[in-house]
């Protein structure tokens, strides 16, 4: 394959995947990873996409990034279901919570038990799922709908988050990267959970392997700003080392 052609591939791949990684990018073009890196150097360099600590995120029509929710729902199923359970455990009885609109947090609304708890969200379906438990208090809070996650964003959202303030907050993203911190692919998310991170004593972050070293379009948060991460046992040693001498707990199975 000439370089001309790979990089075209290359440049499709990121932006099908929206992101993905230079040992990914290594087996599907059958080269070494310095090989990829240069590609990804020089793919940066023209604008084609952006490089991220030990990968590559699609610059496409960013802001409209966000996969629709049936999609995400059944993508890294066990991995999400896996974080979701470690994170269940760090739920006391009388806690107020945050939990996201993302498809983990959904996970961990599934499993929550039927405990005393006021949960606090601007998702649909985590809403819908804990409408059966009887101790749960449930606080939704509205705004424009985003048919693609099923959630609410906007401004009548994060002014709705300004009248609350919630001991722990259980946050997904599309990216954890230690230098540029937390982010998401959807700009109206990234708001909404900027203000969830303002009105919430504690942040777990929960991000599945998939998620490290990656950077989306929309910041969320710089790195201090977060107590915990909590991702699955795929999850390598590599991938932690980076953050380990930040004051941040790494929660891995």
């Amino acid at each position: 394959m000439l370089v001309a052609e790979r990089h075209e591939k290359i440049v499709d791949t990121v932006n099908d995947r929206g992101s993905i990684r230079v040992s990914e990018l290594s087996q599907i073009f059958k080269v070494t990873e310095e090989t990829i890196r240069r590609d990804l150097e020089k793919l940066e360099k023209d604008g084609k996409l952006q490089r991220s600590h030990g990968g590559a995120v699609s610059i496409k029509d960013n802001n409209e990034a966000e996969a629709p929710y049936f999609e995400r729902e059944i993508t890294n199923v066990n991995e999400k279901k896996e974080v979701a359970a470690e994170a269940i455990k760090y739920v006391s009885i009388n806690d107020r919570i945050i939990l996201d609109a993302s498809t983990t947090a959904w996970y961990m609304a599934k499993s929550l038990p039927d405990i005393s708890l006021t949960v606090l969200t601007n998702s649909i379906k985590v809403a819908v799922e804990l409408a059966n438990r009887e101790k749960v208090k449930v606080i939704a809070v509205g705004g424009a709908m985003l048919q693609k996650s099923l959630s609410f964003v906007g401004p009548q959202t994060t002014n709705a988050l300004e009248y609350y303030h919630v001991n722990k907050a259980f946050i997904s993203c599309h990216g954890i990267h230690a230098e540029r911190g937390i982010s998401d692919s959807n700009e109206m998310q990234a708001l909404v959970k900027k203000k969830m991170f303002a009105i919430s004593d504690q942040i777990y972050v929960l991000a599945d392997h998939t998620k490290f070293g990656m950077q989306a379009f929309s910041r969320i948060a710089s790195l201090d700003s977060i107590d915990h991460i909590i991702t699955d046992s795929k999850t390598s040693n590599e991938q932690i080392r980076p953050f380990q001498d930040l004051s941040i707990k790494i929660i891995r199975p």
